[in-house]
């Protein structure tokens, strides 16, 4: 699946520069020469690197963007707008090159938006039909036939199910039939087993064998707990080792917190000023939430909900249609600006920016109590936002916790600064779209 996505961008690249190229040549027309586009090389270079960014934040190297036409095509012309708009702002705001590319950026936009709609295009038909892995799978449980529901479901993957195999059948020769790729193993192989000999036998056919939990875990970036027992966690959570990883990302994300807080400070005053006028209410609500080692500290947002909200009801899951959120409120949880105040959190220590969302006292308690290992989630800071965050919906239900504590899981496993800045940029694509 990287592969996939890093052939996308490598081939983004190109058709930037292609673009560029076509840009100039029509609007030079005869005049046009390797000079001109070498003057325009350096300075549209230094945007390109902005418009890649830009292209992950609206999610164009998300695979999964692929099923929904609909969405492929608002996601396609927003973030050619922004790149546009970001163009602009670079060349006339900040006139540190002596070029002025008028028709030649709204050019070079128009190129290079219709060479990326037919290389996406060609892409998706290209992965989904063509060069594919071929998986089979020894083995049947719930896991498994999920899985292979996910494979069958997203061809864009690279994925293609070609089989499910019995334990007890000689495996080797429908594997050379059927060409597999990769061999899933969904129970386990004990040794000296007909299984395990089987599977020794297949070492000649240079295939990539996979456990189911591997698998699962690379294909739907997430890990089911049904996969997860104690020895799970002592395999798996090496704390230790994380001490290097922990000090930067505490460094980061007191800078980026304090940046975040210096650039959004003007839109405070506006904020405060809506909320007080609409219901003479207080402007900022803090609330328990539960932090690393189970201690709860105070999270602070913009007030959002009536005053006194819970006060009849007492603490229930947020509806997407809350009768408590006030007109302000839903303007701002729209475009997410009531969490900005977490940001103190963040410079206090309470919260990362990235980690696993901090619930309620209560909700806690009964999530600990319905799904296994919940605690463990408590073992690191919880972020201001999250891969569960950017890879579901808002949590409203036990249901979703229980979903969205498998995708907590897969960040407390593979967490690192590379994730984390994926993660980032991810989650400014929130303030773009609606929930």
């Amino acid at each position: 699946m990287k592969s996939r996505q890093i052939l996308l961008v490598l081939g983004d690249v190109f058709l930037l520069y292609f673009a560029l190229f076509w840009a100039l040549f029509f609007s030079f027309r005869g005049g046009f020469n390797w000079t001109i586009f070498l003057e325009h090389l350096f300075p549209f270079s230094i945007i390109y690197f902005f418009w890649l960014i830009i292209f992950y934040i609206f999610g164009f190297y998300d695979l999964s963007l692929f099923k929904n036409p609909l969405a492929f095509y608002a996601q396609f012309l927003a973030g050619l707008g922004f790149c546009l708009i970001l163009g602009i702002t670079f060349f006339y705001l900040i006139p540190f090159f002596e070029i002025t590319p008028k028709t030649n950026l709204l050019l070079n936009v128009v190129f290079f938006g219709i060479f990326l709609f037919i290389w996406r295009k060609f892409f998706y038909f290209l992965f989904s039909s063509h060069f594919q892995n071929k998986v089979a799978i020894i083995g049947e449980n719930p896991q498994a036939e999920e899985l292979s529901l996910t494979i069958q479901n997203n061809p864009h993957l690279g994925y293609k199910l070609s089989a499910f195999f019995k334990s007890n059948e000689n495996v080797f020769q429908k594997i050379k039939e059927k060409k597999i790729d990769i061999l899933i193993l969904a129970e386990n192989v004990l040794p000296d087993s007909l299984l395990a000999k089987n599977l020794y036998q297949c070492l000649s056919l240079k295939i990539n064998f996979m456990d189911l939990a591997r698998a699962y875990e690379i294909i739907c970036e997430k890990i089911p707990i049904s996969f997860v027992n104690q020895i799970w966690f002592l395999e798996n959570l090496r704390e230790k080792e994380k001490g290097f990883y922990d000090k930067l990302k505490r460094i980061t994300d007191v800078v980026l917190a304090s940046l975040l807080l210096l650039l959004t400070f003007p839109l405070w005053i506006f904020i405060a000023a809506a909320i007080k006028l609409e219901d003479r209410g207080p402007i900022f609500y803090s609330q328990e939430r539960i932090g690393k080692a189970e201690i709860p500290f105070l999270l602070i947002k913009f007030r959002s909900m009536r005053k006194e909200a819970e006060e009849e009801t007492g603490p229930i899951w947020a509806e997407k249609e809350d009768e408590r959120v006030t007109k302000i409120g839903k303007v701002l949880r729209k475009i997410h600006l009531d969490e900005l105040p977490q940001m103190f959190n963040v410079i206090i220590g309470d919260i990362s920016l990235v980690g696993p969302r901090p619930e309620r006292p209560e909700f806690v308690s009964q999530l600990g109590k319905e799904i296994p290992h919940y605690h463990l989630r408590h073992i690191i800071k919880p972020g201001f936002t999250g891969w569960a965050q950017i890879k579901f919906r808002y949590g409203r239900s036990v249901i979703d916790s229980f979903e969205k504590f498998q995708y907590d899981l897969y960040y407390l496993k593979n967490r690192s600064l590379f994730l984390d800045l994926r993660i980032l940029l991810k989650t400014s694509q929130l303030f773009f779209k609606r929930e």
